[in-house]
Formats: C-alpha cells, sequence, structure tokens
C-alpha cells in the first residue's frame, strides 16, 4: 500500500500495531491469571470459611467461561482486520527481537484510553506507565490514507458476499460437539470452547500464530483491551443507552438546531475527532451529515472496523464487560451479566452516503492545507483533554471549520498527561487551562461562544456497580466568524453555569 510515509516510519507504524495485536490476543492468559489468583486466595481459607463461600470455585469457573466468550469475539475482530500496512512475515525484514525490545520500551504517545487509566489510577490499581500508540509521521504535509478505514455503506455493501464466506468460515472452524447458548440475536459460546481455536488465516493473511504477534506485552497494553470492551457497551450497547443520551443526545439536537434545513444533494460536513468505536460519528451521519470520524488509538480502529464493517444484524454478538473485578458489585449475577450488541446495525441504520473513518493524528491530519475550511461542523466528545497542547488543538479545529461554521464540545478537562512526569521516561509537554482560559484561546481562533451548559454524566460507567465516577462536563456551541461584513445565522442564547442534571 502507497501510505505516504518514510520507511521507517512505517515499520514503527507496524510495530505499533503488531504490539496492539498482541495485547488482544494476551487478554485470555492475563484474564486466566487474574482468577488463578483468586483461586489462589480461596485456597488460603480457613476449612469453615471454604464453606461458608462453597459457591466461590463455580463462580470462577462461569467467570472463565466469560472469558473465552469474551476471547471468541476478540480472535473473531483479529481475523477480520485488514492492516493498512504490509505487515509481511510480521518482521517487515526486522529482528523479532528487536521488535520486542522497542514494543516493550516507554514510548511517550497517546493512550487508547488514558481517562479509564486516570479513573483507574486515581482508585490506585492501574499505571499509566506502559501507553503505546501508532508513531506518528515525520513528513511533513502528509494526510494518511482514509481509505483504508472507511465504513461508507458502498463497502458494506461490496464486502456483502464476503462476509457471508466468512461466516460460513466461522461455522466449519467450530468444535462440533460444542454447545451453544442463545442470548437475543447473538451467540455465546458454550463451556466446550476451551479449546476452540478460530483459524482464518487463509481469508485474509494475517497469520496470528507468527512469533511477531505472540509478544509478552505489559499488562497495562492488555487493561486496553478490557477498555475497550466497556467501550464497546458505552457506544454499541442497550446498556451504554443512558451515557449516550447523556453525551451524544444533546449533541446531536444541537447539531439539528444549527442545521435545520440539511439538503440531501448537498448534505453539510462534519468531522467527529477523537471518534473512538464510532457511534456518535455514525449517529450524525445518520441525521444526513457527511460524516468523518478520526481516531488515532489502533485498540479503537481495529473495533470500530469490525462493528462498522463486519456486523451483520443487530445484538450479533455476546460480551461479559464486567468481569475483569471482583470489586464493588451488588450480586454476582450483576458482575457476570451479558451485553449484546450491536444495538444498531451499521449496515442498516440509514448512513449517509460518504461516512469515514480516518486513521492517525487529529493535529498532523487536520493542519494540512486541504483541510483548511473544510468541514461546516466539528463535534467533540470527551476529546480536546487528550492534547498534549491543547491550544494546537482549539486553533486546528478552527481552522479546519468554514465561515460560519459550528464546533460542538462536550467533555470535562483531565488532561491526560497532567500526571506524566511519574511515569515517563522523558518528560512530556502538557499544557492544562481552565475552562476559562480554554474559551479565551478558542475567542482568539475566532470561535464565539453561542452557547453553553454543564452536564452531568459518566464514562463507561458500570451501572450496577457501587462506585460511579462522574463527570461535570462542559457543553457548548460556539460559531467560528464569517469575516469582515458577514454574520452567522446562530442567535447568542444567555450562558448558564447550572449544572444539567438530576439529584
Amino acid at each position: 500500500m502507497e501510505s505516504g510515509m518514510s520507511k521507517i516510519d512505517e515499520v514503527m507504524e507496524i510495530k505499533a500495531l503488531r504490539r496492539v495485536i498482541s495485547a488482544y490476543l494476551n487478554y485470555t492468559a492475563a484474564a486466566e491469571e487474574d482468577i488463578k489468583r483468586w483461586d489462589r486466595s480461596f485456597t488460603k481459607l480457613s476449612s469453615s470459611h471454604k464453606a461458608l463461600l462453597r459457591h466461590l470455585p463455580k463462580k470462577h469457573e462461569e467467570l472463565r467461561r466469560c472469558v473465552r466468550v469474551n476471547s471468541f469475539f476478540i480472535i473473531n475482530m483479529l481475523q477480520a482486520f485488514d492492516p493498512p500496512f504490509d505487515m509481511g512475515d510480521g518482521g517487515g525484514g526486522l529482528d523479532t527481537q528487536d521488535l520486542t525490545a522497542e514494543r516493550d520500551s516507554n514510548i511517550p504517545s497517546a493512550n487508547c484510553n488514558k481517562r479509564q487509566a486516570i479513573e483507574s489510577n486515581m482508585q490506585g490499581k492501574v499505571p499509566k506507565s506502559e501507553t503505546l500508540e501508532p508513531v506518528k509521521s515525520s513528513s511533513t504535509g502528509t494526510i494518511r490514507s482514509c481509505d483504508e478505514w472507511s465504513a461508507t455503506l458502498a463497502q458494506a455493501r461490496a464486502k456483502e458476499q464476503g462476509e457471508e464466506a466468512l461466516g460460513r468460515k466461522i461455522e466449519d472452524n467450530m468444535p462440533k460437539d460444542s454447545t451453544r447458548e442463545s442470548v437475543g440475536n447473538g451467540e455465546a459460546m458454550g463451556a466446550d470452547m476451551k479449546h476452540f481455536s478460530l483459524k482464518l488465516d487463509a481469508y485474509n493473511g494475517l497469520d496470528l500464530d507468527h512469533p511477531s504477534y505472540q509478544l509478552h506485552v505489559p499488562s497495562a497494553d492488555v487493561d486496553k483491551v478490557r477498555c475497550i470492551i466497556r467501550n464497546i457497551v458505552r457506544d454499541w450497547g442497550e446498556e451504554g443507552m443512558t451515557e449516550r443520551a447523556q453525551c451524544y443526545a444533546p449533541i446531536l439536537q444541537e447539531l439539528q438546531r444549527c442545521f435545520p434545513h440539511r439538503s440531501q444533494e448537498s448534505p453539510p460536513s462534519c468531522l467527529v475527532p477523537g471518534a473512538g468505536l464510532g457511534r456518535l460519528a455514525c449517529e450524525i451521519s445518520r441525521l444526513g451529515f457527511i460524516t468523518q470520524g478520526n481516531e488515532f488509538s489502533y485498540y479503537m480502529l481495529m473495533c470500530s472496523s469490525f462493528i462498522l464493517n463486519q456486523t451483520q444484524a443487530p445484538l450479533e454478538w455476546t460480551l461479559y464487560p464486567w468481569i475483569h473485578s471482583n470489586c464493588n458489585s451488588l450480586t454476582n449475577e450483576d458482575q457476570l451479566r451479558a451485553v449484546q450488541f450491536p444495538d444498531l446495525h451499521p449496515g442498516s441504520a440509514g448512513i449517509t452516503e460518504g461516512f469515514s473513518m480516518c486513521a492517525g493524528d487529529f493535529v498532523e491530519v487536520y493542519s494540512h492545507p486541504s483541510q483548511a475550511e473544510a468541514w461546516d461542523a466539528v463535534v467533540s466528545c470527551f476529546f480536546i483533554d487528550t492534547a498534549h497542547n491543547i491550544v494546537e488543538y482549539l486553533e486546528v479545529i478552527a481552522k479546519a471549520l468554514k465561515p460560519g461554521g459550528v464546533w460542538i464540545n462536550l467533555g470535562p478537562l483531565l488532561y491526560h498527561f497532567a500526571d506524566a512526569h511519574s511515569y515517563s521516561q522523558e518528560e512530556e509537554m502538557s499544557i492544562e487551562l481552565s475552562l476559562e482560559d480554554v474559551k479565551m484561546v478558542a475567542s482568539h481562533y475566532g470561535l464565539i461562544l453561542k452557547k453553553e451548559s454543564m452536564i452531568e454524566t459518566t464514562y463507561t460507567a458500570n451501572c450496577k456497580s457501587m462506585m460511579q465516577n462522574r463527570y461535570f462536563a462542559s457543553f457548548w456551541t460556539m460559531v467560528k466568524e464569517q469575516g469582515p461584513g458577514l454574520q452567522d445565522n446562530l442567535p447568542l442564547e444567555p450562558l448558564s453555569n447550572h449544572r444539567n442534571c438530576e439529584h
């Protein structure tokens, strides 16, 4: 593939991607180690205490079954993944040991889900030190192709026959004596899936058994996989409807207010940086916008690509997202409950033609001259605090908007690199502004505040947990100045600093 980057940059991208794949493949073993640790703790109990808690070994076996179901989804996702690079034999001509050493080093870059790592770190549980993402291209003025990550309806239809073949291949590789539990429209594999190994290498050429994907990865990498599982609930599970109503619904309503007369012949365009697993971008596309999601994390991109392009029906898949911790559970059943997804099938959701996902660093991609004044709207949700330099984010957003274009933002200011000195081997830049200063910088770049409120919400929260981390997120609409002699058509609404929530 012509990637438009130097060979060394492409090699670094491949190395980062292989580490992400290895993290996904390490999920099962890491989960088993956790359960073994719980088993060992149980064996240390006195006989009387064991008798009192005699149900725990059975619970641990049920946890193992849930891990196998989660692993079944992960393997299917990886096997369907179409890498944006020629992965070759896994090494790209480089020594595998060199790759391992590079992957296990602490390369300073953005975490796929630092927000959740920060929350866990506040509880004293998950270190933030082991983070690795795709390395930025050093070439100047090069935009990474979005084609490899696009999720247009045309592509979905073109892949339809291939997906059917994939489904048949999966059936052929399933153990003949495996039992199934019907769950909604999806299927969770029974206990006989213990020794199941899906082989679809001939389908896409990605050999997951190659040593380059069998790397030992830091525990924080596997934590990111668990974060992705929780993000699936937030974006594509029925259980995530509450968070989506809190975060996405106000954004969608505001977009409709700002663009009441949308033309089907010439739809307005909307950019969604930090798109994650793509649900918000998908919903914006359904409103009649030509929408592009932008995401930097390979963890996110691999999963969003699978959900957007490969799922064939609503509630097709099953996951057990809450099994990774025994803390703050009201009941064992709550911890072991399943989540089916996607609750909305993207291929039949009425997506506007032109919907795409673009992989790459937000600043690198959208500071390119071709992106200047290219977008009617920018929508950001839990995004702007992921920056090393939030001023740069605001500058790029302002330049990307057309005159009179709208920026809708919702989120807190939990700056992801604020504590980088505690884990990074190198001092990382982190500009941490107050909300007042953020609005001042936005105004400097010609973004005029039109509407503002505060919204109480959670982020990938377990709704049945005894602990809930809540945010009072800033929600605003800004409009880019039209220029001399021109005015935007959005009225200035009174600013409200109240917390828009129920008590």
